[in-house]
């Protein structure tokens, strides 16, 4: 047997392949879950499930309680009141074997800046069991190469740009190929190359079925990555779903796009039943009470004769959901029925 070939046979044996997860199986559930420090309540009624497999965002202000439900879900700190499960384990009481299956990385990663990012890379190995020296190498280099710093592996990371720190401790997160990731604002003070990285990450790690958990209040990263957003405020979940679900819940109005050779024609809009308002500055935008009423209003519009050459209904962004919720009686929790989950 070549090196190689046993190099890569310690390093099956080494990391545990992820156990395919069952359709509608839940990766990480939170209920009724509250934490203090001191006078001021960080998490309060929290209940959420992520199911596995999926892209969870965590969205809100700075301090909305999205870093200490994410160390909750660890068992770096232990939850007041309420349960919370991570494969339907106790992150507290099952702590090792929780962490075991976990791929974390924190706003401000810790790493130890004396040693070499190689170094730093050998000792979680070590951690994670990963097998003899030469095995856990290959990881390394792997999980290095794959953030562009297997160039330097040998520097001591105190000479590390911000960048490079974050793409070592991504390198961390995911070298012994955990089940769950878990990044908080990820892409906090990183040039736009390292945020890329970032970002290509959580896509890889959902094309091969892994559950990820991100943090942040950047309403533009969230966009197109998430299977499942909930809206943290003042330390409740207070909405979730996917985004076209919470759409259809936060903004039930229907915005429509119309263009037409003959645009003042469209004018006639203003005056049709369910329409909200209407306004027309180059393109024509009406605000409907129900979707459903799309049809019959073009067909009134064909009939007319008018020569429609755009017709558009427009999904709401995080972002415009994101205030509409902060705006929407005060940050108070918009009601729902039953835990938060996401929609099979």
């Amino acid at each position: 047997m070549t090196s190689l070939e046993s190099i890569q046979r310690d390093t099956a044996a080494a990391v545990t392949l992820a156990t395919p997860h069952a359709p509608g199986t839940t990766a990480v559930r939170l209920t009724q879950v509250g934490r203090r420090f001191g006078d001021v309540v960080a998490v309060h009624d929290m209940t959420m499930d992520v199911p596995a497999g999926t892209v969870t965002v965590l969205l809100g202000p700075n301090g909305a309680g999205k870093s200490t439900t994410v160390r909750l879900m660890t068992g770096s700190i232990a939850a007041d009141t309420g349960r919370v499960e991570v494969f339907g384990l106790d992150p507290i009481a099952d702590g090792t074997a929780v962490r075991q299956r976990c791929g974390v990385v924190p706003p401000k990663p810790s790493l130890y800046l004396r040693m070499s990012g190689r170094d730093n890379l050998r000792y979680a190995a070590e951690i994670y069991g990963l097998g003899r020296r030469a095995a856990a190498d290959f990881l390394i280099d792997e999980a290095a190469d794959r953030f562009g710093i297997g160039h330097a592996l040998a520097q001591k990371v105190d000479g590390y740009s911000t960048g490079m720190r974050t793409r070592l401790a991504l390198a961390r997160a995911v070298l012994h190929d955990p089940d769950l990731l878990l990044l908080d604002e990820p892409t906090a003070g990183l040039d736009p190359e390292s945020a890329r990285a970032v970002l290509g990450l959580i896509r890889e790690m959902a094309v091969r079925g892994k559950t990820v958990v991100v943090c942040t209040h950047l309403l533009h990263e969230a966009e197109g990555l998430a299977d499942q957003v909930v809206l943290v405020s003042r330390g409740t979940a207070v909405a979730a779903g996917p985004p076209h679900e919470l759409a259809r819940r936060l903004w039930p109005d229907c915005r429509l796009v119309l263009e037409a050779e003959q645009p003042a024609r469209l004018d006639a809009v203003a005056a049709m039943d369910g329409v909200l308002a209407y306004h027309r500055n180059g393109v024509a935008t009406a605000d409907l009470d129900d979707p459903a009423r799309i049809p019959e209003l073009v067909r009134r519009l064909v009939d007319d004769g008018v020569r429609l050459t755009r017709v558009q209904p427009l999904q709401p962004t995080l972002e415009e959901l994101y205030f509409a919720l902060q705006r929407d009686g005060n940050d108070q929790p918009h009601p729902h029925d039953g835990p938060l989950v996401a929609a099979p």
